[in-house]
Formats: structure tokens, C-alpha cells, sequence
């Protein structure tokens, strides 16, 4: 029997309703299985759905003076996270699971992300700084990782070392946890079409987005919202560019309603 694992979640602020936590909680129920616990770390439990754990979001533990929400998610690498234990994946509120969540858990490595570049088209001008691009293509997307809970305490130790740097040096919090999962030999990456983008891997690109709907990629277990259009933008009907038609989601309405 497959040991009991944790699947969390965390939401704060205005930006996503309780809908998004509990159409999250009945897609991993559907795709996973095996004993699991299901966890919201929220500041605003209202509406969410019985079945959905509850828990306080994680102090930062950041200096006074310093309060940056963006890069909250961080507080999940302390020494404890609540009243949990063990095996741990977290998943961003804005996407979809379609697929079975299991080889998620299978799959070997102390740390597994999905990497960032692989949601997106080759970017050529960055190859113009070797340094950069070679960083940037090593970078882990935070939408979906999964961890053991008390084993990477140094990335939220590093951050709390210096958080004025750590939010000078890096764009955004998933860049500055890749380099100090990279800095100790924990940065690995989930096998390439398990985690798939919206945009670049289910809609044609360009005119064929006029003479084809998006369709689920071969393989794909989520799907992903990395930059526009957003989630609920598609599922309203919307997110079409003069370059980009959306067409029909009926399918993903449905893997994410059901």
C-alpha cells in the first residue's frame, strides 16, 4: 500500500475566489487515489468546500518593515508547516488536473519542479547573455513542485539571511528557491508534457488557431496558466488576441467543473 502523502495549496488576498480551492480539491480527488490529506493555507476560509483542510498561511518570519507577499509561498519551507509531515506537492490555484497524480509521487528525486522554460517558446535574444539565459533555463516554475516538509529549510533560511537582496538580485521567488535548491543539488525537474501550458501547448499557434480548438497535448497531466490569457479569462470565453484564437475549452471547462 502506497504511503499516505500530503497535496497543499495556499490563497490569499481577492485575486482567486473559493471556487478555485474546491474545483483544486475535487480534480486531485478524482486523479489521486491513495490517502492523501488536502490543505488550504488561507488568510479567508469563506466558501470553501467541507473536504478542504484548513490551515493559518505560514509566517514568512520577515523582518519588520519588510512584509512582501509575493513571495509568501516560501513559508512552506520552514522546519514544520502545521500539522503535517512527509511527502508534500504543492499546486498553484490556477490550473487544471487532467490526468492521473500518482506519478507524481513515484517519480525519484528529493525535489521535482516543473522547469520554467518548458512552458514556454525559446526566447533567442537571451542566448545574447550567456550567463543569464543558462540561469534562466535552469530556473524551476513553483506552480507545481513536490518536497518533503522540513528538508530544504534553507531556502526560507537564505531569504530570511537577506530579504533585501534576495528581492533585489531575483525577479520573483520561484528564480532565488531554483538557485538555492541548484546551490545544494536538490534542483531536478518533472519529466518534459506532464505539466503543459495553456497557451503554448494546447492552442495552435497563430492562423491555425483559427481553423483548430485547443487540445490536451498526448501525456499531459495538468495544465498550466503561465502568463496570459489567465484560467478563469478562458473558462468565461475569453483570451482571444487578433493572433491568437481561443475556440472551444469545452474539455478543460469540464476536467476542472466536473
Amino acid at each position: 500500500m502506497s504511503a499516505p502523502v500530503n497535496v497543499i495549496c495556499m490563497k490569499w488576498g481577492k485575486l482567486y475566489g473559493p471556487e478555485y480551492v474546491n474545483h483544486l480539491r475535487a480534480g486531485v480527488a478524482r486523479h489521486l487515489a491513495r490517502e492523501h490529506r488536502f490543505v488550504c493555507f488561507t488568510d479567508d476560509a469563506s466558501g470553501l468546500a467541507p473536504d478542504v483542510e484548513v490551515r493559518p498561511i505560514p509566517s514568512l518570519g520577515l523582518p519588520t518593515g519588510h512584509q512582501d507577499r509575493r513571495w509568501q509561498k516560501l513559508s512552506v519551507f520552514g522546519r514544520e508547516l502545521a500539522d503535517l509531515k512527509g511527502t508534500t506537492l504543492f499546486l498553484d490555484l490556477d490550473l487544471v488536473v487532467v490526468a492521473n497524480l500518482e506519478p507524481f509521487f513515484e517519480h525519484p528525486g528529493p525535489f521535482l519542479i516543473i522547469r520554467d522554460d518548458d512552458l514556454f517558446r525559446p526566447k533567442p535574444l537571451r542566448k545574447l547573455n550567456p550567463a543569464r539565459e543558462r540561469f534562466l533555463h535552469s530556473v524551476g516554475n513553483s506552480s507545481v513542485f513536490r518536497y518533503e516538509i522540513g528538508a530544504h529549510t534553507y531556502i526560507l533560511e537564505a531569504y530570511l539571511a537577506d530579504p533585501a537582496g534576495a528581492t533585489r538580485d531575483y525577479e520573483i521567488s520561484q528564480q532565488f528557491q531554483s538557485a538555492q535548491l541548484a546551490a545544494h543539488g536538490h534542483l531536478a525537474y518533472w519529466p518534459k508534457g506532464w505539466c503543459v501550458s495553456f497557451k503554448n501547448d494546447c492552442v495552435p499557434r497563430h492562423l491555425k488557431s483559427y481553423r483548430a480548438d485547443p487540445a490536451l497535448p498526448a501525456g499531459a497531466k495538468i495544465v498550466v496558466f503561465a502568463g496570459n490569457p489567465k484560467m478563469g479569462e478562458v473558462l468565461a470565453g475569453g483570451g482571444h488576441r487578433l493572433h491568437r484564437r481561443i475556440g472551444k475549452v469545452d474539455w478543460l471547462r469540464q476536467a476542472w467543473e466536473a
